[in-house]
């Protein structure tokens, strides 16, 4: 074996939970050529008249291609009626950034994208202002500014754009509109979304100066996928930090975009690295 001609794959999937699938995975991919090079599992509780769900992520080193890999792996997905997916481990993300005018997120996605830090390839940028055009030609990113008068008219030059650029998620990286509930349901699984964990406490304008008159202890932010239901998406990561009295509002929204930052890559990270399957409401991330 050709140490040159080795190519990495995940294998995500998730099934009614049932005594075999590892062994039968792992066979599978052993017949195939493959070496398992990481592999983490996870059974949901079974309640009564409830068997549980078995979800499971794989790593798998080979020269067989992908199409070999898919063959072997069929029959056992049938046999166990899986859910799942296969991808190369290399291949970047084909990622569309929305934004409005506050820049910090989509900063941070640009800069550990370029930096190789995260594995994405951003061919996009769409936003309903034009402040931050600057800062995606700094990064050398095409940018869209889709006014949004007209939602309809909006909505179609998006799905335009991300047609045009073969996109395979976007991120929502405070982007100051609502999507429709068609558009919602059409990204689902593939959109991202980044809010501020004061959510339904504060909800309108200036929510850091609202925690503050509040005397609020902690701040944070949640990363979630995008449904109808706004800001209540399946739930990827979420992070807090402690404040205090001495914090004025102004250092309050400060120490929380950072955060909001943190916790939009750290999410995108692992959806890109196919880290993230969906149990029904909830997700099981494979850190």
């Amino acid at each position: 074996m050709n140490p040159i001609d080795e190519v990495s794959f995940a294998l995500t999937l998730s099934c009614p939970d049932r005594p075999g699938i590892v062994h039968a995975v792992s066979g599978a991919l052993v017949q195939a050529g493959g070496n398992i090079t990481e592999s983490q599992q996870y059974g949901s509780p079974r309640t009564a008249g409830n068997a549980g769900s078995f979800f499971m992520r794989v790593e798998v080193l080979t020269t067989a291609g992908f199409d070999a890999l898919r063959r072997a792996l069929e029959p056992v997905a049938e046999t166990f009626s899986m859910e799942w997916e296969l991808h190369p481990v290399d291949s970047a993300v084909r990622t569309l950034v929305m934004v409005s005018k506050e820049a910090h997120c989509l900063n941070e996605l640009l800069f550990q994208q370029r930096s190789g830090t995260l594995p994405i390839v951003v061919p996009a940028i769409v936003s309903n202002h034009p402040e931050l055009a600057e800062l995606a030609a700094f990064y050398g990113v095409p940018f869209y500014h889709v006014p949004v008068s007209d939602k309809v008219q909006a909505e179609a030059r998006l799905r335009e754009i991300i047609a045009e650029q073969n996109i395979d998620l976007v991120v929502l990286a405070r982007y100051m509109q609502i999507l429709s509930d068609q558009l919602c349901r059409e990204l689902s699984g593939r959109a991202i979304n980044i809010h501020h964990s004061f959510l339904p406490s504060f909800k309108g304008a200036r929510p850091y100066a609202q925690a503050h008159a509040r005397g609020v202890k902690l701040i944070g932010a949640t990363a979630h996928y995008v449904t109808g239901e706004l800001d209540e998406g399946p739930i990827i990561e979420q992070e807090v930090i402690r404040v205090d009295h001495a914090h004025s509002a102004e250092r309050l929204a400060q120490m929380g975009r950072a955060v909001e930052a943190r916790t939009l890559s750290q999410a995108v990270r692992w959806h890109a690295e196919h880290r993230v399957l969906m149990d029904g409401h909830r997700t099981v991330v494979f850190d």
